[in-house]
């Protein structure tokens, strides 16, 4: 779609060049697909030259300017990085929850999707799933924020006008861990309607992180000496998830988001507690 009322292209990261009309530009797979009548400048990250992946001991580091294409590399299954991490096999399963051609994922980024805070957003559930930390800048400085703390609604966020996502930190406990996807959608190439991770950590705890049936990230965290069984997992999403958080669109009505979101929740809690012990 072509941005007619755009009079500027700015090749800046810094948050202190930001104002009213302005949008951050990164993939802009969404901001071209939608458009807009307000804006007048687009401040251009991929200028920044950001590392997409870095890796420490402690853990991986992307950058918001990270595309999925390069994701898709990260999660190789049978590369040294996955290897080293084992929690990054829900990488690839994520990547493909996008059902988007190949000119998307060379073009779509990380923090792109998580700043659009769709309840499908598949970036989202990644990061929100692996206790990703985001780096934001804005002109009061920087600060982090959990990625399942950031995105609030569905196209809602915690984000203050003119700050952006710098990184996303996944911290190497969670990496360490076993992981386990479940994905459904009301056709084969439809948008998720029920997106779910589950992790168990080294210590033994139990994460389990709700995306995409509900209109944001909602985690249940379940300690080495309290893992639930079938009841005590379904009581813990009825305390978490009240009814009106299950997300209601073209993609899935609340009731059978819930039901999915109970139905996937118990097979992950098999896969990683009963036939994980």
């Amino acid at each position: 779609m072509d941005l007619n009322t755009i009079e500027a292209l700015v090749p800046t990261a810094d948050p202190a060049e930001w104002r009213e009309g302005d949008a951050w530009l990164a993939g802009g797979t969404v901001l071209f697909s939608y458009g807009s009548q307000t804006l007048k400048r687009l401040l251009d990250l991929t200028s920044a030259g950001w590392e997409p992946v870095e890796e420490d001991d402690g853990g991986i580091t992307l950058a918001a300017t990270c595309t999925i294409a390069r994701m898709w590399e990260l999660g190789d299954p049978g590369g040294a990085t996955v290897a080293r991490w084992p929690g990054l096999a829900v990488v690839r399963p994520c990547c493909d929850a996008f059902v988007a051609s190949f000119k998307i994922w060379n073009l779509s980024t990380v923090g792109g999707n998580i700043a659009t805070s769709l309840p499908a957003g598949p970036m989202t559930s990644l990061c929100a799933g692996l206790d990703g930390v985001a780096t934001l800048w804005g002109a009061g400085g920087a600060r982090d924020v959990p990625v399942a703390e950031l995105v609030t609604g569905d196209g809602r966020n915690a984000l203050e006008p003119g700050e952006l996502i710098r990184s996303i930190r996944l911290p190497g406990h969670a990496l360490l861990a076993r992981t386990a996807f479940r994905r459904l959608s009301l056709s084969n190439l439809g948008r998720s309607g029920v997106l779910l991770i589950g992790r168990r950590d080294p210590v033994g705890t139990f994460v389990l992180t709700v995306t995409a049936s509900t209109k944001r990230p909602v985690q249940l965290r379940f300690g080495a000496e309290e893992l639930p069984d079938a009841v005590a997992l379904a009581a813990a999403l009825d305390a978490a998830i009240p009814d009106d958080l299950y997300h209601d669109d073209i993609h899935g009505l609340p009731a059978w988001r819930h039901d999915m979101t109970y139905r996937l929740s118990e097979e992950l809690r098999v896969e990683l507690i009963d036939k994980g012990a």
